[in-house]
């Protein structure tokens, strides 16, 4: 925090901690499960998925079938059954997958018609600049595919800690 004095006003600044748009786990788990893909290369189980990460196989089934129905991911079943990327890494946005994923958030009440009470609603600015927000961040995430976040050497470390020795 800093105290500074100006010439009639006593003025305090403080660091507002950084704040961030919170995805869903249905996002979060979405990502997860594209990039394990990207980096494994092959074919692999959701159990596989769900030890790596040691989250929920049952939450991991609902993504994987999800992201099977967009195309992201290809299955199979039974004997020599698995999972495996439906299309490649570097066409893959990260943007388009979230909004996919989030069903688009509604981050204040006016945004959702069926459920807006305001009084001011209309007359008010904050709508039209919290849309611009969300499309800004959803406009950054668009610049980056799967293929960005397993890349490099921050790839190869994901990868060593994500897929077992036994695996490769």
């Amino acid at each position: 925090m800093q105290v500074y004095t100006t010439t009639r006003v006593l003025v305090i600044t403080q660091a507002l901690p950084a704040t961030t748009m919170k995805l869903s786990l249905f996002s979060d788990y979405s990502l997860r499960v594209l990039m394990f893909a990207a980096l494994k290369g092959s074919s692999f189980s959701i159990q596989d998925v769900a030890e790596s990460f040691q989250i929920s196989r049952n939450h991991l089934v609902k993504v994987v079938n999800f992201l099977a129905k967009l195309g992201y991911l290809d299955t199979r079943r039974g004997r020599g059954g698995g999972i495996e990327l439906g299309m490649a890494p570097e066409e893959i946005r990260v943007g388009l997958l979230v909004r996919r994923t989030e069903n688009s958030p509604v981050i204040v009440e006016c945004f959702d018609p069926k459920t807006n009470t305001c009084p001011i609603n209309g007359n008010c600015r904050l709508k039209g600049v919290l849309a611009q927000a969300v499309e800004a961040y959803y406009t950054a995430l668009d610049r980056y595919t799967v293929r960005d976040l397993v890349a490099g050497a921050a790839g190869k470390r994901i990868y060593n800690i994500l897929i077992p020795v036994s695996d490769e």
